[in-house]
């Protein structure tokens, strides 16, 4: 079964409209399809129901921090109606809209003038991120590509790398299962985090509710796979699969492209199938 439960629209940092993502998931023969876009459900409202060809699980992914260290939470078949839900995702659009805010300040005292406006041409949803700001630097020639501008403007340790208005982990959790989901913890090896660091992020995030790990995230090595697998069973955890897929041309992050689970672990799909 081909399944990917980590993917971006539009309507937050990704390239394509809800209704173009559902037609590549289908031509792609994915079976099962979670669209997490940032701290949003909006692409919902703009899907048709699911079809034969593919089912559709609702999903999120919800930004928070550990010890200062920014960490994503991939929510899973939630309730999209649930009021606390919905008061969590209106409490993440207004630190978006701060953060896009203290963005453009940091970026304002460098030289870069009117960055926000610039960023909010490249925004199809309300949510101004970092990738539309790292457009505008672009654009205006500031750097010469995407990659350039997080290493120069937005990436950790950088003017635009502004963590701390996020909710809690716990909260965050808290939405997700209050919402009858279950809360994931995103991409985990992108995190740099030493052995040590990771395991206490995972007893941390076990012990405020946390259900599963993303053991599979687009395209990396065996030895990740594997290494992942390992903390997964260590842990107890359900084990969750997805490409983490923002735009065609990437194949680092190809839509239903990610390798299989390992057999010996249990999918995070078995809790509603």
């Amino acid at each position: 079964m081909n399944v990917d439960l980590h993917c971006h629209t539009n309507l937050s940092d990704g390239s394509l409209a809800p209704k173009e993502l559902i037609k590549l998931a289908i031509e792609r023969e994915i079976d099962v399809l979670a669209i997490t876009d940032h701290d949003n459900i909006d692409c919902y409202s703009q899907i048709a129901p699911p079809t034969d060809e593919l089912t559709l699980i609702s999903g999120i992914e919800f930004s928070t921090t550990w010890r200062n260290i920014g960490v994503h939470i991939v929510g899973l078949n939630m309730d999209l109606n649930n009021a606390e839900l919905l008061k969590g995702i209106e409490f993440q659009t207004l630190a978006r809209q701060k953060r896009a805010q203290l963005i453009d300040e940091k970026l304002n005292k460098l030289g870069i003038k009117g960055s926000l406006e610039g960023a909010k041409r490249f925004c199809s949803g309300q949510q101004v991120g970092r990738p539309h700001f790292a457009q505008y630097l672009v654009e205006i020639g500031a750097v010469s590509n995407f990659q350039q501008a997080f290493k120069r403007y937005l990436g950790a340790g950088k003017a635009g790398d502004i963590k701390q208005q996020w909710a809690s982990l716990g909260e965050v959790i808290n939405w997700i299962r209050g919402a009858g989901g279950v809360a994931v913890l995103a991409h985990p090896t992108k995190y740099k985090m030493t052995r040590t660091k990771l395991c206490l992020l995972l007893e941390n995030f076990i012990e405020l509710g946390g259900e599963a790990m993303e053991v599979i995230s687009g395209s990396q090595t065996v030895s990740e796979t594997q290494s992942m697998a390992r903390l997964c069973k260590q842990y107890n955890l359900l084990a969750s699969r997805g490409s983490d897929f923002h735009a065609p041309g990437q194949p680092w992050a190809a839509l239903g492209m990610a390798s299989e689970l390992p057999a010996d672990l249990v999918p995070v799909w078995s809790k509603w199938s």
